[in-house]
């Protein structure tokens, strides 16, 4: 069953406490986990915190990691929300339903994948196909994209992140990453690695893209040489222009409990879809 939408480092949690304790007599604290997407963090903290100011009785503890991780703790039922940033796999959903979970999903916002370099790199747009090149080890200079005569310095999340198993799919057509690629735990490692690097190129959710202006350059992108290359945005990835955009998930048992239920109403909702404006999503309503 789909709910219709009209929807860190692995090591790093968010422990993200209500903003005051219910009286005496008032309502039972309730508590809700929600472990999964690196790319999302940047979205789900914030609507737990302003939800949690909000409803003081409930308690919202965030956790990075990859989706990976994310749909893995909710196959073994130790989350509540799976943050994912790619689809459930016919293999995972199977899993859950052995142990009697049945995923539920919910499109909860979209996102473009930026491209981003050092600001001192000269390269402003790259295609599919130099990407694809790029990050399969075909490309490894910049001079071959109209960059200098450098070696490119490739950044990717681990294999257990959503955009990792993304990025392969829509840009490398399947193939395998190139050994040289350096695989990063974290995307705030891949946005630290681009800051420091005047060679290196890494991807990241718009909203990472958002948080660094100033400290990286987003690279346009187009499909196709001869096409024009597009600018990841939130205009460019609803009306579809932008080539590497995806939508968000939640994940949940079917059916959530009443306060997780409570939190993702609040999420689609005006004051959540605004907030992934706000923190460089793209709102689904």
């Amino acid at each position: 069953m789909f709910r219709t939408c009209a929807l860190a480092a692995a090591t790093v949690m968010f422990l993200l406490a209500g903003c005051g304790k219910p009286q005496a007599g008032g309502p039972a604290r309730e508590s809700v986990t929600l472990k999964g997407s690196d790319t999302m963090v940047p979205l789900v903290t914030p609507w737990a915190e302003k939800y949690m100011a909000a409803n003081s009785a409930t308690e919202i503890s965030v956790t990075g990691g990859g989706s990976g991780t994310g749909i893995a703790a909710l196959i073994n039922g130790t989350t509540d929300i799976c943050a994912a940033s790619r689809e459930i796999s016919a293999e995972e959903r199977k899993k859950a339903e052995a142990k009697g979970i049945k995923p539920l999903e919910t499109t909860v916002a979209r996102d473009g994948i930026a491209i981003v370099v050092n600001p001192a790199n000269p390269v402003a747009e790259l295609s599919i196909e130099q990407l694809r090149k790029i990050y399969t080890g075909a490309t490894a200079k910049w001079s071959d994209v109209g960059g200098p005569d450098a070696a490119v310095v490739a950044y990717s999340r681990e294999s257990s992140s959503g955009t990792y198993v993304f990025f392969q799919e829509h840009v490398l057509k399947k193939e395998d990453y190139a050994a040289k690629v350096r695989l990063m735990p974290a995307t705030s490692a891949i946005i630290q690695a681009v800051v420091s690097d005047a060679n290196a190129i890494g991807y990241v959710g718009l909203g990472h893209a958002h948080e660094a202006q100033g400290k990286v350059k987003v690279v346009a992108v187009r499909m196709a040489d001869g096409q024009p290359a597009v600018p990841a945005s939130e205009k460019s990835v609803l009306d579809g222009t932008y080539p590497i955009a995806r939508a968000l998930y939640f994940y949940t048992p079917d059916p959530p409990s009443p306060a997780v239920d409570k939190f993702i109403e609040y999420c689609l909702g005006p004051a959540g879809q605004n907030t992934a404006r706000e923190t460089g999503f793209v709102p689904v309503k």
